[in-house]
């Protein structure tokens, strides 16, 4: 098989689980709070990777990533994914499943701009203009497709939707100094993130429950969301002859995830979602083909057209 049709094929083997995890979101949450599915899921992630690391022969690359940036991924485990599903669940647990989806987008918005002054990054007006567009949709979804109403139906679990894309965000700028192999970084942060969780746990007093209708829809989140998925992206950027035209079939995922929402969940997407999510999907598209468009047709030097 050609690598490109290996890249399309992980590509989109990632993209379809993605967006089946929304929905396992709000059936795991039925059965627990946030952070009980955290410790499901996260427990879930680690025995996948293990049986991953294993296979790929990697398994004794973990002690050594760990002794050269035990800081690094001590903060990478604490942001993802003690924090950043702990807020994300949370979220889903206040929010329509199709609210929380649309507004975790902003995340690929948000990323531009927060690496201007954490990486020192230059800021394009692309970005910006993105920006704009993208959280006048997160106003829209917001106040229900009613912005001059002024009335937001849960402003606390929108609050931490766009929270969970700042921890995300940060997580990501944060793996920028990561020189070693993804696998084993992810594995490392979900090892290094397990004793928060535990500790949350302790804290709450709770334990969760090990019922099917419980515990299969926690394993599938751990597995599909946190786990597997990830490899088969990776291995999609690997093959690809081109990363930019895998990286389009993320525009997929929000679409299909609605698609699974209403059939499984039974919620009816209401038109605000739509109108919000369709300006989100497209700021994140002016994103990242507006400086691409402008570079194309921007007037070359003279000495290039000579």
């Amino acid at each position: 098989m050609k690598n490109s049709h290996k890249a399309y094929g992980f590509g989109l083997g990632a993209v379809l689980l993605w967006s089946t995890v929304a929905t396992a979101f709000k059936l795991a949450l039925a059965h627990y709070s946030p952070l009980e599915l955290l410790l499901v899921a996260s427990v879930s992630s680690i025995l996948a990777l293990g049986i991953i690391l294993i296979c790929q022969g990697k398994l004794a690359l973990l002690g050594r990533q760990l002794r050269s940036s035990p800081f690094l991924y001590l903060q990478t485990g604490l942001l993802n994914p003690f924090l950043y599903y702990l807020v994300l669940f949370k979220a889903y647990e206040l929010l329509p499943a199709q609210q929380a989806l649309s507004l975790n987008y902003t995340w690929a918005v948000l990323l531009p701009l927060l690496s201007v002054p954490l990486l020192g990054q230059r800021l394009r007006k692309s970005d910006l203009s993105a920006a704009l567009l993208a959280y006048v949709g997160v106003f829209i979804i917001a106040c229900g497709g009613k912005p001059m109403a002024m009335e937001f139906a849960a402003p606390e679990g929108v609050a931490l939707a766009l929270l969970s894309t700042l921890l995300w965000c940060l997580y990501w700028i944060i793996n920028t100094k990561d020189q070693g192999d993804p696998v084993v970084s992810l594995m490392l942060s979900f090892l290094l993130g397990l004793p928060f969780i535990l500790l949350g746990l302790a804290y709450q007093g709770t334990v969760p429950s090990l019922a099917l209708d419980a515990l299969l829809p926690g394993v599938y989140v751990g597995l599909f969301e946190m786990g597997v998925t990830f490899v088969l992206w990776l291995l999609a950027l690997k093959n690809a002859e081109r990363t930019a035209s895998i990286s389009t079939l993320v525009f997929l995922s929000p679409v299909l995830s609605m698609g699974v929402i209403t059939l499984v969940l039974g919620e009816p997407i209401a038109p605000a979602t739509v109108l919000g999510l369709g300006l989100i999907l497209l700021a994140l598209a002016m994103q990242q083909l507006w400086p691409k468009v402008k570079a194309r047709f921007s007037p070359k030097p003279m000495a290039e057209q000579i």
